[in-house]
């Protein structure tokens, strides 16, 4: 009889069934390996500003308000109050039962006056106010207007001072046109004088 096939060895009788060489050695793995650790996602470069890299609509929160602006805030609405209050006063104040032309303002002026003290007591510990800023002076503006419209209602009577009252609070406060600020200024004025004079004869000083 001839010689017999050869033994194979361990790597060909791998390469043969169509696996991969059969590690040698003591430390082999008994089987396949898995999957490695994923890795680790790509961190900010060295150096980099975190805020400054942020998306762009992201803004530092503002610093809020000095206890000064709040004080200046509580000071201006304490004068109107009191200046609407001495216009009031003015007009007659009226009692309860037969109230004149000055009672309701001189009550709603009160309350102002009064929230205004308290504004004063509490302007170094509040915070949470909005800083100065242009509506903030559109604000000021609208509360002189109105110092100046109660201060001639007495005078002149409402018609013109309410007339002009609107057309700069519409022109100037409001951005509106001059042609709409005019038409809509006269017609507030004369809705106002047919309600309050004509139909429920409110004792207010009037011109006509």
């Amino acid at each position: 009889m001839g010689p017999g096939p050869a033994k194979r060895t361990a790597p060909e009788a791998g390469e043969a069934s169509g696996g991969a060489p059969a590690p040698d050695g003591p430390g082999a793995p008994d089987g396949p390996e898995g999957p490695g650790p994923a890795a680790a996602p790509p961190g900010p470069p060295a150096g980099a500003d975190p805020v400054q890299d942020a998306e762009p609509g992201f803004e530092e929160a503002p610093e809020p308000p000095r206890p000064r602006t709040n004080t200046a805030v509580a000071l201006v609405v304490t004068a109107f109050g009191a200046v609407g209050c001495l216009g009031s006063w003015s007009l007659g104040p009226g009692t309860p039962a037969e109230p004149a032309a000055g009672t309701w303002p001189l009550v709603v002026c009160a309350v102002i006056t009064v929230l205004g003290c308290v504004l004063l007591g509490t302007a170094r510990r509040t915070a949470d106010t909005e800083a100065f800023s242009a509506a903030s002076w559109k604000i000021l503006a609208g509360i002189g207007t109105m110092a100046g419209f109660i201060a001639l209602i007495g005078t002149i009577g409402f018609e013109i001072p309410s007339a002009l009252l609107a057309f700069v609070w519409l022109r100037f406060l409001g951005g509106e046109s001059w042609r709409l600020s005019a038409v809509a200024s006269v017609l507030i004025v004369a809705a106002f004088y047919a309600v309050f004079v004509g139909l429920l004869s409110v004792p207010i000083p009037h011109l006509f």
